[in-house]
């Protein structure tokens, strides 16, 4: 799915829909022993619910990009959750999950985070959306929607109260 918002109207995202084409896409790169973790928040609430809708074994792992990321000065630390991995990182197969994949940075922070745990042997990444704009050279092996949108947007997943997946759109 290709998508972009500018002239034609704003941007219309259906994040149920692409929760399911994720649930799909994730299904096809899952090895027998693969952990998934995913990257605060979005992507741990994506990983938990795929931890259960695909019924592995185990609890998802959480990721935490607050104490590697390159603006920290200026973010500070965030009242996201703090890393948990519920399994041995050595050695292990790992399926990183976001919601949203942009620059690229909050990836290589938790990458160095998930490094501070151990060698894994082998780290892939799914994403709901792909909205192009990297700066540096990282890239989802699965995304469920590429999107373009204006630097000055803001795209993030939110759920509701019943735990349905949205999109919140803002300009920053």
């Amino acid at each position: 799915m290709n998508q972009a918002a500018g002239a034609a109207g704003p941007l219309a995202l259906d994040a149920e829909a692409l929760y399911a084409q994720l649930r799909r896409g994730v299904r096809d790169l899952l090895r027998e022993h693969t952990q998934l973790a995913g990257i605060a928040s979005g992507g741990v609430w994506l990983a938990e619910r795929l931890q259960r809708d695909l019924q592995r074994p185990g609890s998802a792992g959480v990721l935490s990009s607050a104490m590697h990321r390159d603006d920290f000065a200026q973010r500070g630390m965030t009242a996201s959750r703090q890393t948990q991995l519920p399994f041995d990182v050595n050695g292990a197969d790992i399926l990183l999950l976001d919601d949203v994949l942009y620059t690229g940075r909050t990836l290589r922070a938790v990458l160095n985070e998930l490094f501070d745990y151990g060698r894994p042997a082998c780290v892939r990444l799914a994403v709901l959306v792909d909205r192009g704009g990297r700066e540096l050279p990282v890239a989802a092996e699965f995304a469920a929607a590429r999107v373009l949108l204006a630097p000055t947007q803001h795209l993030a997943l939110a759920r509701t109260d019943a735990g349905a997946f949205r999109f919140d759109v803002r300009e920053v």
